[in-house]
């Protein structure tokens, strides 16, 4: 299962160190069960967008998976891709970017080609094979159409692909340079959000955080000094205020670590996705550890 990573502690800059995969977790013990790609976003000072990601699988490059990225932003944006569509190449690799956002996704949306005749000339977002980036590029139209309001733009994009095409899962996060959203839907994969104060539970303490299934780890020293909101596809440490996410809630992280949620899509999927209907590496990467 790919795994999703989000961090906001804006406006505020926060140094962080990141390992796409946490070396400690022998890689030769997972083998092919390695991860299709591994990706960081974040934003420059300026607010540009930055993304570093690589398309191939941590068995056959080691030293991408396991180099730390040191950098520097408000908000982060981490993925670790098991490829259920497109191959294995960086355009498919998350985060994806589109009009100065970053994005990523877990799950499966099916009904390509009517997804593609619903973004019409907006297909041209897309620059990869992906389902997810597809679902960005909606959202981004979406989200035009709205004034620039993001949560409008995503309410809008998924609420037509729940009713419309076969759906597993929509779990995805977003970013801009101080703001993030998250989303959950339906009830197929966990995603928990840790609203962490300055010092964490300890009130002392840095921020060191790593999955249990080595697949990503992420350390900083300034937030033993001021507040964060993490959002994970599991919990990364002790801390008992981790809170799992509804199905359909959608979050929003305002400046100044404002919180908002709501439900914006209370139905399941019209047409309900199961493994057994998808494509066997589709239903591979669902599984997966």
């Amino acid at each position: 299962m790919c795994r999703l990573f989000g961090l906001s502690s804006a406006p505020r800059r926060t140094r962080a160190t990141f390992w796409l995969l946490d070396a400690p977790d022998s890689l030769s013990r997972q083998s092919h069960r390695d991860p299709d790609g591994t990706g960081l976003g974040h934003f420059a000072a300026d607010g540009t967008p930055r993304v570093d990601k690589s398309p191939i699988a941590a068995y056959r490059d080691r030293a991408f998976a396991e180099q730390a990225r040191e950098v520097e932003s408000a908000t982060f944006i981490a993925h670790v891709r098991f490829a259920s569509t497109g191959g294995l190449d960086v355009r498919n690799t998350h985060p994806f970017e589109q009009d100065g956002r970053l994005f990523a996704h877990n799950g499966v949306i099916e009904g390509l080609d009517a997804l593609d005749d619903h973004l019409g000339e907006d297909r041209s977002l897309v620059h990869g094979d992906t389902d997810s980036e597809r679902l960005f590029a909606l959202i981004t139209r979406e989200t035009r159409r709205h004034g620039g309001d993001v949560t409008e733009g995503i309410r809008h994009a998924t609420r037509w692909i729940a009713g419309n095409l076969p759906v597993y899962a929509v779990n995805l996060i977003l970013v801009t340079p101080e703001e993030l959203w998250a989303l959950r839907y339906p009830d197929t994969h966990d995603l928990y959000v840790l609203e962490r104060r300055a010092g964490g539970e300890q009130g002392d303490r840095h921020l060191d955080h790593s999955g249990t299934h080595g697949r990503l780890r992420v350390h900083s020293s300034h937030l033993a000094e001021q507040p964060a909101v993490v959002v994970a596809s599991e919990r990364m440490d002790d801390n008992p205020h981790w809170r799992g996410m509804e199905p359909g809630e959608l979050l929003h992280v305002g400046p100044g670590l404002r919180t908002t949620r709501r439900i914006i899509l209370p139905d399941p999927p019209a047409h309900r996705l199961t493994l057994d209907e998808m494509h066997p590496d589709a239903a591979a990467s669902q599984r997966a550890a």
